[in-house]
C-alpha cells in the first residue's frame, strides 16, 4: 500500500473503519484493503489507482472516490450489511492495533482496507485502516468484498478491472497463502504490466512497427516521473518542427519532415502507453491527446502547402481539401458512435457478421489497414513526402482517405438500415450538439416542426444531404463574384433548419452532422478557389482549422460526459449555417480582390479566439468531465 502511494491506518472494528471513511476530507479516496491479501502490486495499482472509476475493486480490496463515498459508508451502515458481517468483535483493550502513517508516493490514494485482518487507508495522502478478521477463514466474510456486493446492491457500480494472470486473493488458511505465494511468484508482473500499456485495439502499422519498442520508451519515461501530457506536448513539438521542414521546400527539409513525423507518431503513442503504464488519466490529458493530435496533422499539411509554393506549385486547396475530408470522416464515426453506443435492441446483422470475420485473423488487420487510420495514415504522409512531391503527397492520401470514409461510411450504413434499435433522447441529444447550429437554423427548425413532423423517417438525412450537396455544388460551379452561393447558403440553412426540427432518432440520423460539415466546409473550399484572389485558400484553411477545433472541442466534451460547450458560444460563434451564409455573402462582395482574404482571416482570428480561449477555460479549470482514455481502436 504504502509503495503505491497510500498512508496505512489500522482499526479495530468496522465501526472504526466507517469513522475514518467520514473522518477523511472531503477530495480524498478511500479504500479498504484486507491485510490478508495476496496478489500483484499491479492488480492492486488497477484497482485503487485509476482515476476513471468512482468505485472499483479485485477480491479484497475496495476503492471509492468522494462521490461514491456516501454510498461506502451507507453499505457499512446498513443494518446486517458488510460491516456487521466482517467486522468482527472489538479487540481487547491493549491488543496490537492503533494507526500508522506514510509519506505519500506519485502513484497516490486514498485508501481504507478493512476485512479479514484488513487495512483501512485514505488516498490523497491519508491513512489506511486495518481490522480484526473474522472468527471464520471464510471469504464471504471478507469486508472488501461484502462490501463491494453492498455498493453494487445500492446502484453504484463497481468497476473490476481485468487482472488476466495477475493474482488477487485472499487466502484463508497457511496452504492457500503459500499456494498464493507461488502464484504470485510464477508470473511476470512487469511484462503483464508492459503489455496491458499497449491498446488492445490498435491499427497494423501502431501494433507491428510501434508499440513493440514505444512501450518501453513509456517505461522509461514513467521511471523518470514524466507525465503523459509532457510527452503529448512533446509530440506536438516535433510535428510543429516537422511541419517547418516541410515549409522550407527543400529535398532535405522533406526527408527531415518524413522522419520527424514519424518519431512525433512515436511520441504520440507513448503518451497513451505511459498513461496505461501508470495509469495516469486526466480529463486535461484526454483532450490534448485528442486535439493536438489534429493540430499536429493539419499544421503539417499547411507546411507541405508552404513548402510547394516555395517550388512553385500551389497546393492549398488540396491542403484544405484533405483537412475536409479527415474532419468530416471523424465526424461520422463521433456521430455512429454517439447514435448507437446506449441504444437499446442494438442488434444488426451486419454488426453479427462483422464480429465473425473478426475471428478471421487475415480480415481483422485488413479491415484496420482500410480504414486508414493514423499510424497508417501518418506513415504514409511521413514516405511520401521524403521520396516526392507534396502535390502527390495529398493527391495519394486524398484518395486513400476518399475510399476509407467511403468503406466505412457505406458499412455504417448497410449497419443502421439493417439494425434493430431504439435511440436515447442522450443520443439525440448529442447529435443536435455535434450538429452545431445556430439561431438560424433553431428559428427555422421552430417554424417547420408541424411540416417535419409529416415527413418520412429519412426526411433529416435527406434534407442534410440536400442542403448541403446544393451549396457546395452552386459554390464550386459559380462563377466568382456570383450571387448564386448566397441563394443556396439560403436554401441551406432551411434544409439545415429541417433537419433538426424533430429529435435526430432515425436510424440515419447520426449522418446529419457530417453532412453539415461537409456542407460548410465544403462551401469555404470551392469559394475560395473558384475567386483566384491570392491569399484566399490559406485563408480559408485558417477559417475550416478553427471552426473545425471547435467540432473536436465538441465532440470530446461529450465523450467525457460534459456535454456541449455553453449554447452561448455556439450562438456568438454563428452555428454552421451563419458562417456559411457570412462566408457565401463575403465571397459576393469582395470576390476580386483581396478583402475577401482580409475578411476570411478576421472571421477565422475571431472564431478561433471565441472558441479556443473558452474551450482552454473549461479544460483547464473544469472537474466536471470524467477522467478519460481512448481505448476504442478506432480511426484517428
Amino acid at each position: 500500500m504504502r509503495a503505491l502511494g497510500f498512508q496505512v491506518v489500522e482499526a479495530d472494528t468496522s465501526d472504526a473503519v466507517a469513522a475514518r471513511i467520514a473522518g477523511a476530507a472531503a477530495g480524498e479516496r478511500v479504500a479498504v484493503v484486507d491485510r490478508r491479501f495476496r496478489g500483484h502490486r499491479h492488480a492492486l495499482r488497477l484497482a485503487l489507482t485509476d482515476p476513471r472509476f468512482d468505485a472499483a475493486a479485485v477480491t479484497g480490496a475496495l476503492t471509492v472516490r468522494p462521490a461514491a463515498r456516501p454510498a461506502l459508508l451507507r453499505a457499512l451502515a446498513a443494518p446486517g450489511g458488510p460491516a456487521a458481517a466482517a467486522g468482527g468483535a472489538p479487540r481487547p483493550a491493549g491488543q496490537p492495533g492503533g494507526a500508522a502513517a506514510a509519506p505519500g508516493t506519485p502513484d497516490g490514494g486514498t485508501a481504507t482496507a478493512a476485512g479479514a485482518a484488513g487495512s483501512l487507508a485514505v488516498e490523497a495522502q491519508a491513512g489506511a485502516v486495518s481490522l480484526p478478521g473474522p472468527r471464520r477463514g471464510d471469504a464471504r466474510d471478507v469486508l472488501p468484498d461484502a462490501l463491494a456486493v453492498r455498493l453494487a446492491a445500492l446502484g453504484e457500480p463497481v468497476h473490476r478491472p481485468e487482472l488476466g494472470v495477475l493474482v488477487a486473493e485472499v487466502p484463508a488458511d497457511a496452504a492457500a497463502a503459500e499456494a498464493a505465494a507461488g502464484a504470485v511468484a510464477a508470473v511476470d508482473e512487469e511484462s503483464v504490466r508492459l503489455r496491458s500499456a499497449v491498446k488492445s485495439r490498435d491499427g497494423f502499422f501502431t501494433t507491428h512497427f510501434i508499440s513493440p519498442y514505444s512501450r518501453y520508451i513509456a517505461r522509461w519515461c514513467a521511471r523518470r516521473g514524466l507525465t503523459p501530457n509532457q510527452v503529448t506536448t512533446a509530440s506536438l513539438l516535433v510535428a510543429l518542427i516537422a511541419a517547418g521542414c516541410a515549409a522550407t521546400g527543400t529535398r532535405g527539409g522533406f526527408v527531415a519532415a518524413g522522419v520527424l513525423l514519424i518519431a512525433s507518431f512515436v511520441l504520440d503513442c507513448t503518451d497513451g502507453q505511459l498513461a496505461r503504464y501508470s495509469l495516469q488519466y486526466s480529463t486535461l490529458g484526454a483532450w490534448l491527446d485528442a486535439t493536438f493530435d489534429r493540430a499536429k496533422e493539419y499544421a503539417y499539411y499547411a507546411g507541405l502547402a508552404l513548402g510547394a509554393a516555395r517550388g512553385g506549385d500551389d497546393v492549398w486547396a488540396l491542403a484544405l481539401g484533405a483537412m475536409v475530408l479527415q474532419t468530416c470522416r471523424h465526424v461520422v464515426d463521433f456521430a455512429f458512435n454517439e447514435a448507437n453506443h446506449d441504444a437499446t435492441a442494438n442488434t444488426s446483422p451486419t454488426a453479427a457478421l462483422s464480429d465473425k470475420l473478426d475471428s478471421v485473423g487475415w480480415t481483422v488487420w485488413a479491415r484496420r489497414m482500410i480504414v486508414l487510420p493514423i499510424g497508417e495514415r501518418w506513415a504514409l504522409i511521413a514516405v511520401l513526402t521524403a521520396v516526392s512531391t507534396p502535390r502527390i503527397t495529398f493527391v495519394v492520401l486524398l484518395a486513400g482517405c476518399a475510399l476509407a470514409a467511403c468503406y466505412t461510411t457505406a458499412g455504417r450504413v448497410l449497419r443502421s438500415l439493417t439494425r434493430r434499435a431504439t435511440r436515447t433522447d442522450r443520443a439525440a441529444r448529442a447529435l443536435a450538439d455535434l450538429a452545431d447550429s445556430g439561431p438560424v437554423a433553431e428559428a427555422l427548425a421552430a417554424a417547420l416542426r408541424p411540416l417535419a413532423r409529416r415527413l418520412p423517417g429519412f426526411a433529416a438525412p435527406a434534407a442534410a444531404l440536400a442542403g448541403a450537396g446544393a451549396v457546395t455544388a452552386t459554390a464550386a460551379l459559380s462563377p466568382a463574384g456570383s450571387w448564386y452561393p448566397v441563394l443556396a447558403a439560403v436554401v441551406y440553412a432551411v434544409t439545415s433548419g429541417l433537419a433538426v426540427a424533430l429529435p435526430l432518432k432515425g436510424a440515419l440520423d447520426w449522418l446529419v452532422p457530417p453532412l453539415l460539415r461537409a456542407g460548410e466546409y465544403g462551401t469555404a473550399l470551392a469559394l475560395a478557389a473558384v475567386c483566384g484572389v491570392d491569399g484566399a485558400l490559406p485563408a480559408a484553411f485558417c477559417l475550416v482549422a478553427a471552426v473545425a477545433y471547435h467540432h473536436y472541442d465538441t465532440v470530446y466534451r461529450i465523450r467525457g460526459g460534459a456535454g456541449a460547450p455553453p449554447r452561448a458560444v455556439v450562438l456568438a460563434a454563428g452555428g454552421h449555417e451563419g458562417r456559411t451564409l457570412a462566408v457565401a455573402l463575403t465571397a459576393a462582395v469582395a470576390a476580386h480582390h483581396t478583402g475577401l482574404t482580409a475578411t476570411l482571416a478576421v472571421l477565422a482570428g475571431a472564431i478561433a479566439l471565441l472558441v479556443a480561449s473558452e474551450s482552454i477555460r473549461f479544460w483547464v479549470t473544469s472537474g466536471t468531465a470524467a477522467a478519460v482514455h481512448d481505448e476504442s481502436g478506432e480511426p484517428a
